[in-house]
């Protein structure tokens, strides 16, 4: 079939050449496509030796990463794909049509390789080739690619990926085209720096693969792609905001048991973590392996679990009422002078460094003479205190004071205890909270 005038008229490489021979070449150049195409056949593979291979260089560059969708597990990236190949029916002598080196025609008049992506869901766009004398053929294609990668996100967001870029002829055997790379790496020369992503290394390796429905070879070209991930963005919004609000759950010990926000106070830095855990796992794929800050998450909720649940049990230490038992000894002797002593959690008053007092209230003025105490002597006459009526009365007073004192001072036992209590689980949540945060850096380290 006659080819188009417009592909007829195409320029040429080489030289520039002076205007007064620009028409010559012009009719060079349409008389050497007119013959180089005459009894071409695009549809066959150009290779004199049927029983012979014919030799593919691949080279591929990595110019941008797009996207990385980690949780459909899809790399979208812009790629520029170098095959070259000989087609011995496309040689001239370029002497004879005035030097005339090399032409560039459309891709889909020559014979193609059909190189592709194995895992890939994108396509190539459509370019011309560089047709030299010589028979050798140089086709520059680039493509938007949407490969297939496997992300392991255990060490979330300290990880590196390794992404698998496979080339190789979809039909063609080994037998048939036998497939090389023309480095042992990608090109990373005209790579756009990614927000998100670095980019440590492309190497390429060739391998031959036998599939299970064919016994012939398949050679292809695999390149892995090297990633790290930019922890920055997500340590600002993600892992900095968890530390702070971990910090923030020990100070629930510290509030007054009758403030009333104690339970509050945890429970809103519960609720505050849930959302942050929500955030993560929207963007991460649902596998088995969690990823680093999924489990500093979980750990920090189990731990203000733990101390919300202690908070209610100290609470209702706390508020022990009046008809409580009182402190058992091995308690007193444990919380309320050892432990408190090393808390340094004293009433007013007292010092850290000495023993703590026992609470007030243990003896006082209105403490009413014990059984066999005898009235001192009346200066006049008959003293009314010796009236049987009156000193049952006084007597009657005097127990249920006596009972008062000592149920507040029950009272007051317990909220000590509770008391030491709450700063011993708020130096403890502390060091937990610090020995995690060093953990998860220690680990991204």
């Amino acid at each position: 079939a006659p080819l188009p005038a417009w592909l007829l008229a195409l320029g040429l490489a080489g030289s520039v050449l002076a205007p007064g021979c620009r028409g010559a070449q012009g009719r060079l150049a349409r008389a050497l496509l007119r013959d180089l195409f005459a009894n071409y056949s695009s549809a066959l593979r150009p290779a004199e030796d049927t029983e012979r291979a014919l030799n593919v260089t691949l080279q591929v560059t990595l110019s941008q990463i797009i996207d990385m969708d980690e949780r459909n597990q899809v790399l979208t990236s812009y790629l520029w794909v170098r095959q070259a190949w000989l087609d011995a029916h496309l040689a001239w002598d370029k002497d004879a049509y005035g030097g005339i080196d090399s032409i560039r025609i459309p891709s889909s008049y020559v014979w193609r390789p059909d190189i592709v992506l194995y895992n890939n869901f994108g396509g190539s766009m459509e370019t011309n080739v560089v047709l030299r004398s010589d028979g050798h053929i140089m086709w520059d294609s680039p493509a938007i690619t949407k490969s297939s990668c496997k992300v392991d996100v255990s060490y979330f967001p300290f990880d590196g990926q390794q992404c698998h870029l496979t080339f190789g002829s979809w039909t063609y055997n080994g037998n048939q085209i036998d497939l090389h790379n023309r480095l042992d790496t990608g090109d990373l020369t005209d790579f756009v720096e990614n927000v998100e992503w670095e980019v440590l290394g492309m190497p390429a390796t060739r391998n031959v693969v036998t599939y299970g429905c064919c016994s012939e070879p398949y050679p292809d070209v695999t390149y892995t792609l090297l990633l790290r991930r930019r922890a920055s963005f997500y340590i600002f919004n993600l892992l900095l905001p968890c530390v702070m609000i971990s910090f923030l759950a020990p100070l629930g010990f510290y509030l007054p048991a009758d403030s009333g926000e104690k339970v509050s106070l945890g429970v809103t830095v519960l609720l505050a973590l849930t959302v942050f855990q929500l955030l993560v796992a929207e963007s991460m794929p649902p596998a088995e392996s969690v990823p680093l800050i999924g489990k500093y998450y979980i750990a920090t909720m189990t731990m203000i679990t733990a101390s919300t649940a202690l908070t209610i049990f100290v609470m209702n230490i706390h508020h022990c009422g009046p008809g409580a038992r009182p402190v058992p000894p091995w308690a007193r002797r444990l919380i309320l002078h050892h432990l408190a002593r090393a808390l340094c959690v004293c009433e007013v008053g007292e010092s850290c460094g000495g023993p703590c007092r026992a609470p007030a209230g243990d003896t006082g003025p209105w403490d009413p003479p014990g059984e066999g105490a005898q009235p001192g002597p009346c200066p006049r006459g008959r003293c009314l205190c010796h009236h049987p009526a009156v000193l049952s009365s006084v007597g009657y007073i005097a127990g249920c004071f006596r009972r008062h004192r000592a149920a507040q001072r029950r009272a007051g036992e317990w909220k000590r205890v509770a008391k030491v209590m709450d700063r011993f689980f708020m130096w403890v949540f502390f060091v937990m909270v610090f020995l995690m945060s060093v953990l998860v850096v220690s680990n991204a380290a």
